[in-house]
């Protein structure tokens, strides 16, 4: 492993455990970190420095541009819902998009059944994918990155992941939309949000379902960490309620912090490959017996690092995606 990401993982500390229901919450505390400052999503668009729309007035699935006006980075997270234009996209990696400049950044359909302007431009969603497509995602980026050096998803997979999220959840939507799930449970998702508080010094967050660790994300600025923690814990919090739905369990783990631990450790273990950012510094992809991974690296700095539990039988479907198709353009 890259000795400062190595190094970044190994100097995490964890915060006291907070639990609701299935779900146990333990803060990381960074201890390294900072560097160069950089505004979230959420910041940039409120305070109208970025604008992200299709590529063209025709669109294309997997691409969008963003605009960065501002005097700073901007910070897209790996997951991250924009909606509008001609359909709510996530981002397939995280990038950091350079001060005054334009980029076009590649994403994911999370609507399968709308292709019509809903608005020239994209807003902040208020959601992250749910955790456990994610990590369907990232598996199928990484493989995208090995075989055609470009952050592609398996676009069918993600719509089909959606699709069976919705069924679980019971929530229909007449345009396949991953937010009107969020939205369809904002109360059950409220009550986990409710459960779990930022602590002092906080910068990412390991989270346990159902007694096992699922996974962990964590950023470079504290400020901008407490900006995405609601969307991140929502992001978590979906798979759990749903895990809970199909189990009718609400299993906790009595040893959250060993772990925890052991998850981190199994991290640093993992495969590594390094691919050029589309934004800036280098993408750096993860991928182990169980684990699957990212980060971003730029000038010596761990921006944000995630990594999260996969099944065999979740892996073997991302390989047999891959080996049906030739391309990941859709």
């Amino acid at each position: 492993m890259q000795q400062q990401i190595g190094r970044t993982l190994s100097s995490f500390e964890l915060g006291e455990a907070q639990s609701h229901a299935n779900m146990i919450v333990l803060p990381i505390l960074r201890k390294d970190g900072d560097g160069s400052d950089y505004l979230t999503l959420k910041e940039a668009l409120e305070a109208g420095l970025l604008t992200i729309s299709e590529v063209s007035e025709g669109g294309s699935v997997p691409n969008l541009k963003v605009h960065n006006k501002a005097d700073k980075p901007v910070l897209l997270l790996d997951g991250e819902e924009l909606a509008g234009a001609k359909q709510n996209r996530v981002l397939n990696t995280t990038i950091l998009v350079k001060a005054q400049s334009e980029v076009v950044i590649p994403v994911s359909c999370t609507e399968h059944g709308r292709w019509s302007y809903a608005g020239r431009e994209f807003s902040e969603s208020g959601n992250v994918m749910a955790r456990n497509i994610r990590a369907s995602k990232a598996q199928s980026v990484s493989l995208s990155y090995a075989v055609h050096h470009e952050a592609r998803s398996d676009q069918g997979r993600v719509w089909n992941e959606i699709h069976d999220m919705a069924m679980i959840a019971d929530v229909p939507s007449q345009t396949g939309a991953m937010r009107d799930i969020f939205e369809g449970r904002k109360e059950e998702l409220d009550d986990y949000l409710k459960a779990f508080s930022l602590v002092p010094g906080q910068k990412g967050l390991l989270v346990l379902i159902g007694g096992q660790a699922v996974g962990f994300d964590g950023l470079s600025l504290e400020r901008a960490f407490a900006g995405l923690y609601p969307k991140l814990v929502k992001s978590y919090a979906m798979e759990a309620w749903l895990e809970a739905k199909k189990k009718n369990s609400v299993k906790v783990d009595g040893k959250a912090v060993e772990t925890a631990l052991a998850f981190l450790k199994e991290a640093e273990g993992c495969e590594e490959k390094a691919y050029a950012s589309v934004g800036m510094g280098e993408d750096f992809r993860y991928s182990g017996p169980r684990l699957v991974g990212s980060a971003l690296l730029v000038e010596g700095t761990v921006i944000h690092a995630a990594f999260f539990r996969v099944t065999e039988e979740e892996r073997a479907g991302n390989m047999a995606g891959m080996n049906r198709r030739r391309s990941f353009r859709v």
